[in-house]
């Protein structure tokens, strides 16, 4: 359970219907299955115990009977397993029948808690046999002992204080205020349904939007289980559907029409987190009564997908849908920016990298959305001391396949002329060598903006801000900035998907071989011809940088999570002492580049993660990175 990780699972047993000793027996067997896999919470269905087809059997005194001995049964053959449990059976109480949730843990048994919403339509009568339930907490006893029973219960977990669990039932949750919000919003990090869902035609795709909607919402984990085919009765099929979901993504599902064990990982930490950054997420005082239990805390064996490239969609449909919305974005926030300022001109550097393609695709769509003719888009090569004829003849076959108007603008002489003036040797290729370029490139820009009246478009990309890889006063400025939150993985499949679908061959082309050269500042001369400055060897692959950036801006998560997360997705790419090395690069330049970011121009913000200071990022430019730093030297 280190780092707020949980497994979790949900446990669906074929049961007989009304034989509950062997129904106890089998639900034994799965969450002794649950435990093996490292499950720490295990849920099991609505009326579990006895099956919920029983019908009038539940007025039954020995069935009631016979369901509270099982579950003294099953209490006392789990003693050993380290798991909290969740498993449902009628109760008696106070003269009425009760369809609840008992909650067991180490043998003991914890709380019961009721159904509140009773389904009395189509194949559902449970009205017929149970009551609604409290929502302040009775005594009951069981065994001899005083059990709390109510809607308002909480299960806190001691050795892990941000585990705190909410139940429900079913009906509960298809309602138009289930009590799941209410448990939320008094502090439950993960809810658990138990649930006797039946199978129609369509059932699961609205079950599975509910339980991913309603994660989503309450930003919470969410276990659903529910009856299987041993409950399959008359008229109605059970399919033991199971699904886990955390905070708007389905962790797991159940294949359905069977029966078994469905297990991954919740990370109850990220949810305080996501609850702490959005304040419209209001905790509420309804007079709960929290139970306590305790668990082992050790290592959690990460099973769940940790996703590599958490800013592109794995799912090439909604990759695709995902770039073109994004490009829309992008057009549509420069598109505003030339409307209000009246520019009759839009002043693009292209390099024939990356970014710079990506700046200009951009801007055409802009241009088109005003009906504005390309020629008027100032496409301005600036080859200097390191460019290459391979990106050269790529800057000028895009501007010349996209239709702006083109200037090439040699900046040797004026630089020399500048290194000159300053008294820097040109042999002594050091940061000045380098910036000197880079900011003799953006007067170039600014002064053709001014004459033609337009406006300079920034090509720099989120990843290069967040690192500070951006000359200050160079290519870190520009009067609108449209890549300023893509990040560097994303960029890529921007120009790719603009490549498959622009319909011209030769734009295609282009477009490739941008996406196949080395990504490159271009700033120290060439060896025989070919880039000789990678920018991912001298600050390490983007892809790694992406991952850092996504999980310690947009999750807030500790340099040793972070570090533990790259890991695993990783895994057979990069070595540990290279995911370490990097990290601590990300770390001190993220840090030390504050300034930079401190004074950007406007861009577009694309996605969920931004470095502006007016939106996403408002930290100190002199904030010290050694508390974070500290961390990853104690791993190494």
């Amino acid at each position: 359970m280190r780092d707020g990780f949980v497994k979790v699972a949900a446990v669906t047993p074929k049961i007989r219907v009304a034989d509950t000793k062997y129904n106890a027996g089998v639900i034994v067997e799965g969450i002794r299955e649950a435990a093996v896999a490292g499950a720490k919470v295990i849920v099991l269905p609505e009326l579990v115990i006895t099956g919920y087809t029983c019908s009038d059997l539940f007025l039954q005194e020995y069935l009631l009977e016979q369901a509270k001995r099982a579950l003294g049964t099953i209490a006392e053959e789990t003693a050993e397993v380290d798991a909290i449990l969740f498993v449902g059976l009628p109760l008696a109480y106070n003269g009425k029948l009760y369809n609840v949730a008992a909650v067991l843990c180490r043998g003991e048994v914890l709380g019961f808690v009721p159904k509140t919403y009773l389904p009395n339509y189509n194949e559902f009568y449970e009205a017929r046999h149970f009551a609604r339930g409290m929502a302040d907490p009775v005594e009951v006893d069981f065994e001899g002992e005083c059990v709390p029973m109510g809607t308002r219960l909480l299960f806190v977990c001691t050795s892990l204080p941000e585990l705190k669990i909410g139940a429900e039932l079913c009906e509960d949750l298809w309602t138009p205020e289930p009590p799941s919000i209410r448990h939320a919003r008094n502090g439950a990090t993960l809810l658990v349904n138990l649930s006797a869902s039946d199978e129609t035609t369509g059932k699961d795709i609205y079950r599975r939007e509910l339980v991913n909607g309603q994660s989503a919402r309450l930003l919470c984990g969410y276990i659903y289980a529910s009856a299987g085919d041993g409950e399959s009765t008359q008229d109605v099929v059970y399919s033991g559907h199971n699904v886990i979901a955390e905070n708007g993504h389905i962790l797991k599902e159940s294949e359905r029409f069977g029966s078994g064990v469905i297990c991954t990982e919740i990370d109850v930490k990220r949810i305080e987190a996501e609850r702490r950054r959005m304040t419209t997420f209001e905790m509420a005082e309804d007079g709960y009564v929290e139970v306590r239990f305790s668990l082992e805390t050790e290592e959690t064996a990460l099973t769940r997908f940790i996703d590599p490239m958490p800013f592109v969609p794995g799912n090439e449909a909604d990759r695709i849908r995902r770039c073109d919305e994004i490009l829309a974005i992008q057009a549509a926030g420069l598109k505003k920016r030339l409307e209000h300022t009246h520019c009759k001109t839009a002043v693009v550097g292209i390099s024939g990298g990356l970014d710079s393609t990506l700046a200009l695709l951009v801007t055409v769509r802009a241009f088109d959305l005003l009906g504005m003719p390309h020629d008027r888009i100032k496409a301005v090569t600036m080859p200097g001391f390191g460019t290459t004829d391979r990106t050269y003849d790529n800057a000028v076959s895009l501007i010349r396949c996209l239709g702006a108007d083109f200037t090439e603008v040699d900046i040797k002489e004026a630089v020399n002329v500048h290194f000159r003036d300053i008294g820097q040797d040109p042999a002594v290729h050091d940061v000045t060598y380098e910036n000197g370029q880079a900011r003799e490139r953006t007067q170039i820009l600014m002064d053709i903006a001014n004459k033609e009246g337009g406006m300079v478009i920034g090509t720099g990309d989120l990843s290069e801000l967040a690192l500070g890889w951006a000359t200050y006063n160079g290519d870190h400025m520009s009067m609108y900035a449209v890549n300023a939150s893509v990040p560097k993985t994303l960029v890529r499949h921007l120009v790719r998907y603009y490549a498959d679908t622009c319909g011209d061959e030769k734009l295609g082309a282009v477009l490739t071989d941008v996406l196949d050269t080395p990504v490159s500042p271009e700033l120290l001369p060439p060896e025989d011809g070919k880039i000789s400055q990678k920018t991912e060897d001298l600050v390490g692959p983007y892809e790694l940088h992406d991952f850092y950036l996504y999980h310690m801006l947009r999750l807030g998560f500790a340099p040793k999570k972070v570090y533990r997360l790259a890991k695993v997705a990783f895994d057979g790419v990069y070595d540990d002492e290279t995911i370490l090395k990097w990290l601590k690069t990300f770390y001190r330049r993220f840090f030390a580049q504050q300034f930079k970011r401190s004074c950007l121009p406007d861009g577009p913000k694309v996605g969920s993660v931004a470095v502006s200071p007016r939106g996403d990022l408002r930290m100190p430019s002199d904030a010290c990175a050694a508390v974070w730093l500290q961390q990853l030297e104690e791993i190494g």
